[in-house]
């Protein structure tokens, strides 16, 4: 066994309080999903009919794969179990004969543990609809932000030694996705989508929306066209969400991770991903429960960002309350729609007030010349195998055209496909000047702890609360009035510091973040919180002396502040009782 050390000073987990950083989760450059690379992968099918037992397949038997060898720079990986997917992008290349369909790849299908580039499987999308190969590319960089989010890059793809064309490669939402951002994995996974097929050619309904619509009774069978269930067990989990949502939604907040589903609607909203929840159509994302009890929606497929195909025919719609650049931001909140999660949601004051908050900070962030960049960048590296690419729905260029403009489709009738740069340009001008969004919110600056003492300065605002948890799932933040009435902690009445004593005992680890409140729009600090939060630790109840005769270690965490249950092969905060730490990593 080898021992590394790695000191680093973590002020976190001190007296004072710094912002926790979620994006650590993410692989660092070099890994599968590198953003500065375009690899070339390679399938090679044991079975010459490879094409004709995989197409069979996908109408009466999805999940059956076949084995087929992988190789990517120079190193082969054998067994792995293959088979196609996908819906609309499947049907209407395959229809139209054309081999450029999306695959799925399981590395650890017939060899236990087998990996490529560390990821036991590989989702490779077509981006037939997408013109600049870049949409989901960078709707993905916008949404991990705020929230769990897959990875993507993009990949050169041969198949039997014949190249298909490029490829979005896409991190599946499977055990080792949770356990990368929940640190555990044996939760309730589904993934919600109908069960109909766009090219349905066997006469079977069409599955239902996944909308949380309860329907009528606890028999998990009525569910089956809706939801797939991803893990061992979990039909009555989801059964028992859906009931809260319907006769109990008080107590929603019991299980489910409202937050997160706030920031998934706030990202579609702004992005215009439409092909989801709060959009045209219900589907798209993943519920997983975590271990805190909650479930947490998990954004997918988001390759209809920046409305791309879902333009359509209102190509030809004149700018106006019918045309998707004028989506209403609260779609869903009419009863009538027969959404329940955005109607609970958005018909509750504090809900709705912090989605808009979300709202406000998603729209600030948006850097559209940081997009840009990304996207030339992007587009730079895959330039040469989008032009080689044989089996690319649209023109070269189309390519680089769709990132700035709008484009017909004259093959299609002329149908419209969004662009990147004109989705924004239209679509955060009509957010901003929208009558809620445009409220103006309290101000929130000088956040601080000292003294067994939380503080901060704000303006315009009625009322500002600690939003504080100790759970190891970062999750269940508590209220807690703070004041600005010189008592329970506060110095000077009317000064315009709200402040209140910590709250919790000795020796938790503590995560906050603070909420202002002026009746018509709220405030967080940090912006991007619950994802982000301040975290400090109590190392004794009264905080009156940093200085201690000898220093003691009183935990080991992991990168989340949880207790850690693995000690080997990831990265482990070591805290000290004079408040220091480090991280150390040791390898089995």
């Amino acid at each position: 066994m080898r021992l590394i050390f790695l000191f680093f000073f973590i002020p976190f987990l001190c007296f004072s309080q710094s912002i926790f950083d979620p994006q650590q989760l993410y692989d660092p450059s070099g890994g599968l999903y590198d953003k500065d690379s375009i690899r070339d992968i390679f399938i090679e099918f044991e079975d010459p009919n490879y094409h004709t037992i995989l197409q069979n397949s996908f109408f009466t038997n999805p999940s059956f794969r076949i084995p087929a060898t992988v190789s990517c720079n120079g190193i082969s990986h054998d067994s792995a179990g293959v088979r196609y997917k996908g819906n609309s992008t499947f049907c209407i290349p395959n229809d139209n004969g054309v081999p450029k369909v999306p695959y799925n790849i399981d590395m650890n299908y017939w060899i236990s543990g087998q990996k490529f580039l560390d990821y036991k499987k590989m989702k490779l999308a077509n981006a037939w609809m997408d013109a600049t190969f870049a949409k989901e590319y960078i709707a993905s960089k916008i949404y991990k932000k705020y929230l769990p989010t897959v990875e993507v890059n993009l990949t050169r793809l041969h198949v039997q030694g014949n190249y298909l064309g490029m490829y979005v490669n896409t991190e599946s939402i499977n055990k080792q996705f949770l356990k990368k951002h929940f640190n555990e994995n044996n939760g309730a996974l589904f993934k919600c989508d109908g069960s109909g097929m766009f090219c349905d050619t066997t006469g079977t309904p069409i599955g239902g929306e996944p909308s949380l619509n309860w329907y009528g009774t606890a028999d998990s069978t009525n569910y089956y066209s809706s939801y797939n269930l991803k893990s061992d067990y979990g039909w009555e989990d989801l059964t028992d969400l859906i009931y809260t949502l319907r006769f109990n939604p008080g107590q929603l907040d019991s299980v489910l991770n409202i937050d997160r589903v706030l920031w998934a609607f706030a990202v579609n909203t702004v992005i215009a991903n439409y092909d989801s929840y709060n959009g045209y159509y219900v589907h798209n994302y993943y519920l997983y429960k975590a271990e805190d009890g909650l479930f947490q929606m998990l954004p997918w497929d988001l390759s209809q960002s920046f409305i791309n195909a879902l333009l359509g025919w209102d190509y030809f719609t004149p700018q106006g309350p019918s045309h998707p650049q004028q989506f209403d931001p609260y779609y869903g909140e009419d009863q009538s729609l027969n959404r329940p999660l955005t109607y609970v949601l958005f018909n509750n004051e504090d809900y709705r007030k912090q989605y808009t908050a979300h709202l406000r900070t998603i729209i600030n962030e948006l850097d559209t010349n940081n997009i840009r960049s990304q996207v030339n960048n992007i587009q730079s590296l895959a330039a040469s195998g989008v032009a080689s690419d044989p089996n690319k729905l649209f023109s070269l260029n189309d390519f680089y055209s769709n990132v700035e403009d709008d484009i017909s489709f004259a093959p299609w009738g002329g149908y419209g496909f969004g662009g990147i740069m004109s989705s924004l340009r239209y679509r955060i001008p009509y957010l901003t000047n929208h009558p809620e969004v445009s409220i103006t919110p309290p101000e929130l600056f000088s956040v601080n702890v000292a003294n067994n003492v939380v503080s901060v300065s704000a303006l315009n605002t009625s009322s500002v609360s600690l939003m504080a948890t100790t759970s190891s799932y970062n999750s269940k933040f508590q209220s807690f009035n703070m004041n600005d009435s010189g008592s329970n902690g506060d110095v000077l009445a009317n000064d315009g510091i709200y402040s209140c004593l910590l709250p919790f005992n000795s020796g938790n680890q503590v995560k906050f973040y603070i909420k202002a409140d002026n009746g018509q729009a709220i405030k967080l600090s940090p912006e991007r919180a619950e994802y982000e939060f301040y975290s400090y630790s109590i190392l004794s109840n009264t905080l009156e002396s940093t200085e201690v005769s000898a220093k003691k270690l009183i935990s080991i965490t992991d990168i989340l502040g949880r207790p850690a249950t693995e000690l080997y092969n990831q990265p482990l905060i070591y805290i000290y009782s004079d408040g220091s730490s480090k991280i150390n990593f040791i390898t089995q």
